[in-house]
C-alpha cells in the first residue's frame, strides 16, 4: 500500500479539526483520560476530540489500549482521572441509569460480530428495540427490515447466526448497531479475520453510514488499507459503492471526509495527525508499524 511530517512524537495530542457542524462543538471529547489496572498504567493522559461526521482511526499494537478506550467512551468502565464528554456532557460522574441514555446514541460493532447464537437474525437485530421498551411488532419489523436492507441482508432475516458466513455476521452486527439510529459509531476491528473482498464490503458499509447519515466514527483497525480507502473514497448512492476523490477532494461536489489518525503506544498517544502526515513520517517506530 502506498501512503500519500509528523509534528512531534511521544506526548499527548488533541485531535482538533475543522469539521461538519463545528459550531455545535465536539460530539466526542476526551480530556486527559488515564486508567490503571492493578497499578499498571493502561492509558495515560489521552486527549482528543471529534466533531459531527468525522472519523478517527485508532491504531496500535495489541495491548496498547484501543479496545479499552472504546469501553471508556461507552461508559462501561470509568477512568481514574480525566473527562469523557459526549455531546458536551461529561459522562464520567454519571450513574448507570443516566449512562443508558448516552449509549442509545452510540452503536458498536465488535470484532467477531458478537451475535447471540441462539437468536435468529431478526431477533438479534430487534433485541435492542425490545430492550428499550418498544412493543409495537409492526414498527419493530419495519425497522429491522429497513436496517437489514441497508446492509443488504434482508433475505437472511430468518436465518440463525450459524448459517451465516463471517462477513454476513459482521453485516448483521452493523444492522443491530444502527437499529436505534445512533449519531456515534464505534468499530472494534470490524474487518479483522475477513478475506479482502468481504473486508471491502464492510468498509463500504462504514463509508455508507458516514456519508449518508453523517455519523461520528471511531474505528479501531489493524488494516491500514481500510483506513486509506475510507480517507480517499466517498460513498456514492448513485453507484451504490465507493467513488475516488479527485485532487480537490470533491467528486461531484462532495466534500472530502474529515479523517484523523491516532497511534497508541504503551497507553499513550504517540502520533496524531492526517493520513498524509502519517505516510510521510520518518519516525522509526511508525515506519516499522506501517510496514
Amino acid at each position: 500500500m502506498r501512503w500519500p511530517s509528523v509534528g512531534g512524537l511521544g506526548r499527548s495530542y488533541t485531535v482538533s479539526v475543522a469539521a461538519v457542524d463545528v459550531s455545535a462543538g465536539p460530539v466526542i471529547e476526551l480530556r486527559n483520560v488515564s486508567l490503571s489496572f492493578d497499578e499498571k498504567h493502561v492509558l495515560s493522559d489521552i486527549s482528543f476530540q471529534l466533531a459531527r461526521g468525522e472519523t478517527l482511526f485508532l491504531l496500535g499494537v495489541t495491548g496498547s489500549g484501543k479496545s479499552i478506550l472504546l469501553k471508556l467512551i461507552l461508559g462501561l468502565i470509568k477512568p481514574d482521572s480525566g473527562q469523557i464528554l459526549i455531546e458536551n456532557q461529561d459522562i464520567v460522574p454519571l450513574p448507570e441509569t443516566q449512562l443508558l441514555a448516552f449509549r442509545k446514541r452510540m452503536g458498536i460493532v465488535f470484532q467477531e460480530g458478537a451475535l447471540f447464537d441462539s437468536l435468529s437474525v431478526y431477533e438479534n437485530v430487534s433485541y435492542r428495540l425490545y430492550e428499550e421498551g418498544e412493543r409495537d411488532e409492526t414498527k419493530i419489523e419495519e425497522r429491522v427490515r429497513e436496517v437489514l436492507r441497508f446492509v443488504e441482508m434482508e433475505d437472511a432475516i430468518d436465518k440463525m447466526p450459524s448459517e451465516l458466513s463471517g462477513g454476513m455476521r459482521r453485516r448483521v452486527s452493523i444492522a443491530r448497531a444502527i437499529i436505534t439510529q445512533p449519531s456515534i459509531m464505534l468499530y472494534d476491528s470490524p474487518t479483522a479475520g475477513l478475506d479482502p473482498v468481504t473486508a471491502h464490503t464492510i468498509t463500504v458499509l462504514v463509508a455508507k453510514l458516514r456519508d449518508t447519515r453523517h455519523v461520528t466514527s471511531i474505528v479501531v483497525t489493524h488494516r491500514l488499507q481500510d483506513a486509506a480507502v475510507l480517507t480517499n473514497f466517498t460513498y456514492s448512492a448513485e453507484r451504490d459503492g465507493l467513488m475516488p476523490l479527485g485532487t480537490d477532494g470533491r467528486p461531484g461536489g462532495t466534500p472530502r471526509p474529515v479523517t484523523r489518525f491516532v497511534v497508541l503506544r504503551d497507553g499513550r498517544i504517540y502520533f496524531a495527525g492526517s493520513e498524509r502526515e502519517l505516510a510521510r513520517t520518518e519516525d522509526g517506530y511508525l515506519r516499522k508499524f506501517l510496514a
